[in-house]
C-alpha cells in the first residue's frame, strides 16, 4: 500500500511540475541578473571537467562562485577555497547550482533548504541532465525558485548572444548587439 501511495504521489508531483518543462528567457535573465554569488556543488579541481569550465566562464562574467566538494576541502579552484558543505561557507549565497546526478539532487536540495535562511539562498539551479521533480517540489515549498536541466553558463551565453559566435544556434536572431543578462 505504501508503495502505491508513493507512486501516486510521484505521478501527481510530475504532473504538478510541468512548469519545469520550459523556462522563459525573461525568467532566466531575471535570475542571472539577480545572482551575484553562488555555490557550485560538485565543483572539480580538474581543468578538463565541465564544472571547472563552467566556473571559469561564469567567473569571467562577474559571478563569484564558491566551490563545494567534500573530497577537495581546503584546496583552491580558480582562486576560490573549496568547502565541504553549504554550512561551511562563510559567505552569503544567492543561488546553489547542483553539478551532481539527479539522484543526488534530493539530498543536496534538503541541505540547501536547511541552509537557505542562514545563507540567503533564493535560487536552486540543477545542471543539464539533472532533474529531480520531488526535490524541486520540496525547494519550491520552502520558498526557493527552481531551474532544472539547464546550465547557467550556456544560458548566459545564449541570452547574451555569445553562443552564436561559436557556431551554436542561440535561437536569437538580430543585427543588434545583445546585452549581457547581467546588464539588462
Amino acid at each position: 500500500m505504501l508503495e502505491s501511495n508513493h507512486i501516486t504521489k510521484d505521478k501527481d508531483s510530475l504532473r504538478f511540475l510541468e512548469h519545469h518543462n520550459h523556462y522563459t528567457d525573461q525568467k532566466l535573465r531575471r535570475i542571472l541578473r539577480d545572482v551575484k554569488t553562488f555555490a557550485l556543488v560538485g565543483a572539480s579541481t580538474v581543468w578538463r571537467r565541465p564544472s571547472y569550465y563552467a566556473m571559469t566562464y561564469l567567473q569571467h562574467k562577474g559571478f563569484k562562485i564558491i566551490p563545494i566538494n567534500p573530497a577537495r576541502v581546503g584546496e583552491t579552484v580558480l582562486g576560490e577555497k573549496v568547502y565541504g558543505s553549504l554550512a561551511d561557507v562563510p559567505h552569503q549565497l544567492d543561488m546553489v547550482d547542483i553539478f551532481r546526478t539527479s539522484e543526488e539532487a534530493l539530498d543536496i536540495t534538503k541541505d540547501v533548504i536547511k541552509n537557505k535562511d542562514a545563507r540567503g539562498i533564493k535560487y536552486l539551479w540543477m545542471q543539464l541532465t539533472v532533474r529531480n521533480d520531488y526535490a524541486a517540489e520540496l525547494a519550491e515549498e520552502a520558498g526557493l525558485e527552481v531551474i532544472m536541466d539547464r546550465c547557467p553558463k550556456i544560458e548566459f551565453g545564449r541570452l547574451s548572444g555569445e553562443l552564436s559566435w561559436l557556431g551554436v544556434n542561440s535561437g536569437i536572431i538580430t543585427s543588434k548587439t545583445l546585452k549581457s543578462p547581467k546588464h539588462d
